[in-house]
């Protein structure tokens, strides 16, 4: 059954436009989306429409991707019209532009051109009408794809971004040769341009100077790493060892998973998948617009056989597989290539060696560099050119470029899980701290005292019971908790393990107050988090002589990184806090006097 055209749009384009639309006489470009994934390789080449009236784009969904989840809100975020299928087809445009196959392409009314919506092509897909793969044919490539049935190209022109890819067009469908064109990966482009903000990047992903950036990441495949149809179902053994055995302090773990996971499970059951992961310190990266940034400020990623792992490996970035299916690729694909020689987890084994020798022999690939794109820089140019012939006008006077990645937002880590602490001071006075969130066993090689450092929202508030501190993060003036100080004396009232309740105030400060009666505030010379900095001065405290004295200074080393931290006393009487503080013995929670 076709659409009810009583829903198609009338303005711009229908059979009244012509009266009502204000520009009337544009040329019309349409952008075919299949799926979100798909629609970002088409928002990445949007910007080259820009400024030119002459132009109206208009946009679709074919409806033949069976993930439709966020479709309808991504189109309707560009602000452009979207036309229903059935009016789409029925509508002519001057330019078609679509980076996958599906749905009923050859019937659209004007000039189409493909682009690829990954590294390039790559993988095998069950093919279309016959419910099964056709072994070795990758899709994108097969006649099954992009053949009609009357063995006609259905399109005009399909763009590769390099020379390889061609030639396996030539032996797989010599038919579709005469539309090939060269002409870059604007996404890859995009990721070039900025990697001078890499260093920005880490830090919108709070990680500190000394820290490395894993960076989880999956496809949608069911063998990926995120899948359970592998030889193994790896994940359930990774994530709990990735925020547990690496420590907290020299290590800041991020996950970039495909759209097609996001949209197809749902973001509430991702977020319901991950969720003790997040509570340990894992930043789930937006699919859509921080992707790339994250990949330009990762030390390694922790990848399969899919396109964000090939592209990292393009960048020069040390890659550990986690999951290869050789049979989802097609054999003579650069991705296959790579994933047949990139080094591979051991699930069993403990991360933190894998990790070291992943880095210390890492030498970069030359396939995935070389093979990406035949012309890094220029896609926007060789793209516009040919969209422009396409519809038949001359191009815009300025130069043609792609969007910058946006700045991600700030995202430091907010662990909520327990925090097993592990402290040795050395014969200097200088103070290391190991943090390991909600480890199931004592970490490996951890020797010294260890201590539980639990924020305040933790998942289970029966473990404040056992706390030896307590945290929290926030705004210094925050009126819903008070001064930090009254915070802490309030905590420390409530909780009779806790030696130390600790408000970090911003990347480089924090309020502590000890049961012992001393208001101290501790600043450090460069970032990190200033919880382990407070854990150190516990370390301190508790070997120093038997009354509690705060020293002035603290040496704190968290991995390869020292930094020097200064203890100021606050000496200003608060008799209500230390009532508070008195009242421990109770049990109960108290608030100030009104």
């Amino acid at each position: 059954m076709g659409e009810d055209p009583k829903h198609w749009v009338r303005v711009p384009v229908g059979p009244e436009a012509a009266r009502w639309a204000t520009r009337g006489r544009c040329r019309r470009v349409l952008l075919v989306v299949h799926n979100v994934t798909a629609a970002t390789r088409l928002i990445d080449v949007l910007p080259l429409f820009r400024d030119d009236l002459r132009l109206q784009v208009l946009a679709t969904c074919t409806g033949s991707s069976p993930f439709q989840s966020g479709v309808a809100e991504l189109l309707a975020s560009t602000g452009v019209p979207v036309l229903p299928w059935e009016q789409a087809l029925s509508t002519p445009v001057d330019l078609a532009v679509s980076a996958s196959f599906g749905g009923q392409l050859d019937l659209l009314k004007g000039a189409l051109a493909i682009l690829s919506h990954g590294a390039g092509y790559n993988k095998t897909l069950t093919a279309p009408d016959t419910g099964h793969r056709t072994p070795d044919t990758v899709f994108g490539l097969g006649p099954e794809w992009i053949l009609t049935a009357g063995g006609t190209p259905v399109a005009d022109a399909m763009v590769f971004s390099h020379p390889e890819q061609i030639a396996r067009l030539a032996e797989s469908c010599p038919e579709a040769l005469p539309t090939a064109v060269l002409a870059g990966d604007p996404c890859f482009d995009r990721i070039l341009a900025a990697r001078h903000h890499r260093d920005r990047y880490r830090r919108a992903l709070g990680v500190h100077p000394g820290q490395r950036l894993v960076l989880l990441n999956s496809t949608w495949n069911p063998t990926s790493l995120f899948g359970d149809s592998g030889p193994e179902d790896v994940l359930p053994l990774l994530l709990p060892r990735l925020t547990s055995e690496l420590p907290a302090d020299e290590y800041r773990v991020a996950a970039v998973l495909h759209p097609n996971i996001w949209h197809g499970h749902g973001p509430g059951q991702i977020r319901l998948w991950l969720d003790r992961a997040r509570r340990a310190g894992l930043a789930l990266v937006d699919p859509l617009e921080g992707w790339r940034q994250a990949l330009i400020a990762a030390d390694v990623v922790l990848g399969d056989f899919g396109s964000v792992s090939y592209y990292a490996a393009a960048c020069g970035t040390p890659v550990l597989l986690g999951a290869a299916d050789p049979d989802a690729l097609g054999t003579e694909s650069p991705v296959a290539a790579f994933v047949r020689s990139a080094p591979r987890l051991d699930p069993y084994s403990a991360l933190p060696p894998q990790l070291d020798e992943l880095l210390t022999e890492h030498r970069p690939l030359d396939g995935p560099d070389r093979l990406t794109s035949s012309a890094p820089g220029q896609a926007a140019a060789l793209l516009r050119g040919l969209f422009y012939r396409m519809i038949g006008i001359t191009e815009p006077a300025g130069p043609a470029v792609l969007d910058p990645l946006p700045l991600p937002p700030y995202e430091p880590p907010l662990r909520t899980a327990p925090l097993r602490v592990i402290t040795r001071t050395a014969a200097d006075g200088s103070i290391a701290v190991l943090r390991f969130a909600e480890p199931r066993y004592e970490p490996d090689g951890a020797e010294g005292e260890g201590h539980l450092a639990v924020h305040e929202d933790t998942l289970d508030p029966g473990v404040l019971e056992s706390a030896d501190v307590i945290l929290r993060y926030g705004e210094p003036d925050d009126p819903r908790f008070g001064p930090p100080h009254a915070w802490a004396a309030e905590v420390l009232g409530r909780y009779r393990s806790a030696s130390l309740a600790v408000y970090v105030t911003g990347p480089r400060e924090c309020v502590v107050l000890h049961r012992g009666g001393l208001r101290l505030r501790l600043t450090a010379d460069g970032d990190g988090d200033p919880a382990a900095h407070a854990s150190a001065l516990l370390a301190r405290l508790h070997t120093g002589p038997a009354v509690v004295a705060a020293p002035t200074t603290l040496t704190v080393r968290t991995g390869t990184r020292t930094t020097r931290v200064r203890v100021t006393v606050d000496r200003k009487s608060d008799r209500e806090s230390d009532r508070r503080i008195d009242r421990a013995g109770t049990g109960r929670a108290t608030r100030p006097d009104r």
